[in-house]
């Protein structure tokens, strides 16, 4: 298969690993997935469904979203992922879903906030309570972010799972209470849950190296206030996503997910610009702290990711300069208070 390819991103980012396949076969009945038509819903339904077909265990993989992009459809079709349309803002509509066990929900709102914040504390926390109301004592992956913690030393390593929640602005606020929605779920319903905090997935069509490529190429200077950031592999996220259902209890288990590094914006965009053949500027003047997570917990339980930064630098350059689509989609990763 040609690199830099559409093809051959998915099937690079859908690929199950034998112990995600091993894992599967522990877990008993069906898998939906709440919220599948977003940025990285797609590959992790055709990773379930590939990894489901080599276990040898029948199982449906129910993949559920509003679909309003035409090539998420046809790629989740060509997979065999049994697709529903659904408006999850509607509980009609949720309450005819079919009751599965195990839930990977993805379901949230994040851009848009700051201007119709009540449209993202309906999605982030109404929906959640929906949703627990009908599916009840399932197990549960909960997708979440980092920006519900404080802001931490740019060098250090990061907020760990323990570090109490502080959450600057409304989509932050929200993303906490889509946890507390799910914890009263596991005191009251015997739901299972992990919440997971995830900062931030690298697609190639999006993400924190494709923003910091798009300034380049379009001959902007990159702010450096936001003096350095986390990134993971999307391959890898989507697999600890679904690996994470068997660790799923009650009370709920957090779970930060991404890489290995604190990287230095500047070293990043100065690296990319070499890659790209262009030159770069900058502006700003660096803060002591950024949004980091430490993912030391969940490398101990899944590995560490099979791409490193260095990696995904050269594979962001080599996807633009081959002309790779995008999806329009920044993770405003600079952005420190909180508005979106």
């Amino acid at each position: 298969m040609e690199m830099w390819t559409e093809e051959w991103l998915d099937r690079e980012l859908s690929t199950p690993s034998a112990a995600l396949i091993e894992d599967l076969k522990k877990l008993d009945g069906d898998i939906m997935i709440l919220g599948a038509g977003g940025k990285v819903g797609p590959t992790l339904s055709v990773m379930l469904q590939r990894a489901c077909n080599a276990s040898g265990v029948q199982r449906r993989i129910y993949a559920v979203s509003r679909f309003t992009d035409p090539f998420v459809v046809a790629l989740l079709e060509r997979e065999q992922v049994h697709t529903i349309s659904c408006d999850l803002t509607d509980e009609k509509q949720i309450a005819a879903l079919p009751q599965v066990p195990n839930i990977i929900f993805m379901a949230g709102r994040k851009f848009g906030t700051d201007a119709n914040a009540c449209e993202t504390w309906k999605m982030n926390v109404d929906v959640p309570g929906m949703v627990t109301r009908h599916f009840g004592p399932a197990r549960y992956v909960v997708f979440s972010t980092g920006n519900v913690y404080p802001f931490a030393p740019a060098q250090g390593p990061g907020c760990n799972e323990s570090t109490p929640p502080a959450p600057v602005g409304e989509y932050a606020m929200t993303s906490l209470g889509r946890e507390r929605m799910f914890e009263y779920a596991a005191r009251h319903y015997g739901a299972r849950v992990v919440i997971y905090r995830l900062n931030y997935a690298v697609d190639l069509r999006y993400g924190v190296l494709y923003d910091l490529a798009a300034l380049i190429l379009a001959g902007k200077p990159v702010s450096v206030a936001t003096p350095s950031f986390n990134c993971v592999w999307q391959r890898y996220a989507n697999e600890v996503a679904i690996r994470a259902l068997l660790l799923a209890d009650h009370p709920p288990v957090y779970l930060n997910v991404t890489g290995p590094e604190t990287f230095s914006v500047r070293e990043a965009a100065t690296r990319l610009a070499s890659a790209l053949s262009r030159e770069v500027t900058f502006s700003g003047t660096e803060s002591e702290v950024a949004l980091l997570s430490d993912a030391s917990r969940c490398m101990a339980l899944f590995g560490k990711p099979d791409k490193r930064i260095d990696d995904l630098i050269e594979m962001q350059a080599q996807w633009l300069l081959a002309g790779g689509r995008h999806l329009d989609k920044p993770t405003h990763f600079e952005e420190r208070k909180g508005k979106f």
